[in-house]
């Protein structure tokens, strides 16, 4: 396998660090679909989008087109490794600079902002994760992460019910971020109503080690330190990171330590092997808890008062690994297959009313799959098809115990809870002619739940359930020019409830049984090219359907889940990248989305059991999603060394209730961060600092949707300053 290598132009290493000089080696696989691909006249311009696009400087004395110079950008979440011109939906890529230079590195919503159809809360509570949307996929999310599918270095880190986490993602070991803007199940079945793939770094040709120490206000401080380099048959990289933040609001601490290794194995004969591992111990994550609107006014640091005497929070620790092998198949196939393994312990004590509990939590999970792909021809045309099949089975051991003020009480709960999701799937590429290229794609999916009780006499909460779902994709791309082309699809999602989605609201134990997967199927026309040498674009409109949407609602301060009749999802996503000079570059992305309950009716249920009607909320807005997102940012890096950029976010009006009688008003945030680089012999020194909340705005960093006793609201952070360095040592 041939390593991506960076050959620097002459202009500066910090130039090249940003992402404003790509005059680069692209991947190996690129150079051969390229080079095939023109071998029989097809074209294969660089199309960019978003923060993705590696952004070109004509540099001095360097005359050639840019087709010839910029690097093409290979993507990998489609599972059919193809460069970015030639992915028939709408899909951004971040690098690596947007992710690590000058960031506090605190969550993904610094380097996802920008990109367009993504909406993220809850930055700031770490004991609630990420809530992150994907045109309104996730917007749902209690905790965790809900309806998307999230991948690091080919490893799934959502669950077989579709419950995923990035507390273990290191973004300062973080190379490249991909995000695929809408439901993909035709390529990783249950909860796949969008993609992120996260992609450690990998070690460059010469080893070197680098430091970086931060600190800001809060008490915030970060520790990290890397290592990487490469010989002839092995390219390493370790990273451990250490982190505290004592938080803007009461009982907000939080503190974690990670450590992440990325090795690859060149076996000779385009053979590879590939290990991943990460570790991490997040001792501390205390969960300040939401409040009503009053409260926040009146003192935006305090905690709920219960939060703070039940000490609620979680705590976890968590060990992955996973192996990769591929390996050449005759001439035209090659065969890749992956395993891996998870642990994870975890506590979380909570203050439900009407009684406080604590969840105990050891899961093992595991699982793996086979991929066989094949470049041909298919009557005279070039055609590429890849099959494979998924395995992956999760085992929780849960219980629950009373939280007295915090520390445990009686025992409440215990059940083993198994989950086993199988699937089998099949991705065709044809090109019909050197403007048109199809794609299909093809998914079936069988998902099991099962869980034993061991607390009831009489096993009453015992049950099971088997769920199933085919999921199709056609797309195309037509080259209106040499440099822009034409994208569409048609692609399918569905959505599994979790196991505690299936809580049976009757109160007679066992898995609910009106509860049912729901269905999405999303329609998409765009447009991605570049104008000139400078401007890069794309636009996407989008529609999508609903079937049998999972909303949850409240029953005495307690949460269960029903399927909405129908929702209704369109909107319009726009990216623009604007090189103004070989200093100065602009990026600007805005999402307009309409979501909606096209029929949903909530039930009641009596004291003998029956369901009636409740409310009605059909016609009303989803809450937690927003009808206008825009994100822009100037960067400015001088030749000396000097970097600057700063960037905002306008969230529009959210609704943080079915019924839309809260609605949250609009905000917009902007940050500033500095920094300079600088050479001294080997050892290369960049200090950086960073405000955030640069014009201290008032606003609420999290919504929680539908929230008992109107306790909606988590403040967010006022300006707050963080700085720090890194120092990189090289050893030529």
């Amino acid at each position: 396998m041939t390593y991506q290598k960076n050959h620097y132009c002459h202009i500066t290493r910090l130039q090249h660090r940003l992402g404003i000089c790509h005059y680069r080696r692209p991947f190996c696989e690129a150079n051969r679909l390229r080079e095939l691909l023109y071998c029989i006249g097809i074209s294969l311009p660089l199309i960019v989008t978003g923060s993705v696009l590696p952004f070109m400087v004509n540099a001095q004395n360097q005359q050639q087109p840019p087709t010839s110079e910029m690097e093409t950008v290979v993507v990998e979440a489609t599972r059919m490794s193809r460069p970015l011109a030639q992915v028939p939906t709408a899909i951004t890529v971040v690098n690596q600079n947007d992710i690590q230079l000058g960031r506090q590195q605190l969550a993904l919503d610094e380097a996802l902002n920008r990109v367009p159809g993504v909406f993220m809360q809850n930055r700031y509570n770490y004991a609630q994760d990420l809530r992150i949307s994907i045109r309104g996929f996730g917007a749902r999310a209690a905790f965790g992460i809900r309806g998307i599918k999230i991948l690091v270095d080919g490893i799934p880190e959502t669950l077989p019910d579709g419950t995923g986490q990035v507390d273990s993602i290191d973004l300062g070991a973080t190379r490249n971020i991909e995000v695929i803007r809408g439901p993909s199940s035709s390529l990783y079945g249950n909860a796949s109503g969008g993609v992120i793939n996260i992609t450690s770094e990998e070690g460059p040709e010469i080893p070197y080690i680098s430091t970086r120490i931060s600190a800001g206000d809060y008490d915030f401080q970060k520790v990290q330190l890397k290592a990487g380099g490469q010989t002839d048959l092995l390219n390493y990289f370790v990273s451990f990171s250490d982190m505290e933040v004592g938080g803007y609001r009461e009982h907000s601490q939080a503190e974690s330590s990670q450590f992440t290794g990325r090795f690859n194995f060149d076996l000779g004969e385009d053979r590879d092997f590939r290990v991943v591992f990460n570790a991490t111990d997040q001792p501390i994550s205390n969960d300040p808890g939401g409040v009503k609107e009053a409260d926040a006014a009146a003192n935006p640091r305090a905690a709920r008062g219960r939060n703070v005497i039940y000490d609620t929070g979680e705590a976890l620790n968590q060990e992955r690994i996973g192996f990769v092998f591929s390996t050449p198949i005759g001439e035209n196939g090659e065969l890749a297959a992956r395993n891996y393994f998870v642990w994870r312990d975890f506590s979380n004590k909570l203050p439900q009313f009407p009684k406080a509990d604590a969840v105990e939590l050891k899961r093992f999970f595991a699982g793996g799959g086979v991929t066989y792909t094949h470049s041909n021809t298919m009557a005279g045309m070039p055609n590429r098809l890849i099959v494979g099949f998924d395995i992956d089975d999760q085992n929780d051991e849960r219980k629950r115990f009373l939280n007295n003020k915090g520390t445990l009480g009686a025992l409440q709960f215990n059940q083993n809870e198994d989950f086993s999701a199988r699937g089998i799937f099949l991705q065709n590429e044809l090109t019909l002619n050197e403007k048109l290229q199809l794609s299909f794609g093809l998914r079936y999916d069988e998902v099991e739940y099962s869980v034993t009780d061991s607390f009831l006499s009489d096993g009453n909460d015992s049950g099971n359930r088997k769920l199933n779902d085919a999921s199709p994709m056609l797309g195309a791309i037509y080259d209106l020019s040499p440099t822009i082309n034409l994208f569409g699809s048609i692609a399918t999602s569905f959505e599994t409830p979790s196991t505690s989605d299936f809580a049976n609201p009757s109160g007679g134990g066992g898995f609910n049984p009106s509860l049912d997967p729901q269905n999405a199927t999303n329609h998409e026309i765009g447009l991605r090219g570049t104008i000139g040498e400078r401007q890069y674009f794309e636009v996407a409109l989008f529609n999508i359907d609903i079937e049998k949407e999972i909303v949850p609602f409240d029953d005495d301060g307690r949460t269960y889940y029903q399927n909405a009749g129908s929702s209704g999802r369109s909107g319009i996503e726009l990216s623009w990248i604007s090189d103004i000079s070989d200093r100065i570059r602009t990026s600007l992305s805005y999402s307009h989305g309409d979501f909606e309950f096209e029929s949903f009716q909530t039930i009641a249920i009596d004291s003998n059991g029956v369901q009636t009607i409740d409310k009605d909320y059909s016609g009303n807005n989803t809450p937690g999603t927003v009808e206008h997102l825009l994100f822009g940012e100037i960067t400015y890096t001088h030749p000396n060394g000097w970097f600057s950029a700063f960037d905002f976010m306008h969230v529009g009006e959210q609704f943080a209730n079915n019924s839309n009688t809260v609605k949250v008003d609009a905000h917009t945030i902007a940050n500033l961060r500095l920094g300079f680089e600088k050479e001294v012999g080997s050892i290369t020194i960049s200090p950086f600092l960073g405000i955030n909340n640069l014009f201290d705005e008032n606003y609420y960093s999290n919504i929680r949707l539908n929230a008992y006793g109107s306790r909606y609201f988590e403040t967010a952070p006022t300006r707050n300053i963080y700085a720090g360095f890194t120092a990189d040592f090289g050893f030529r």
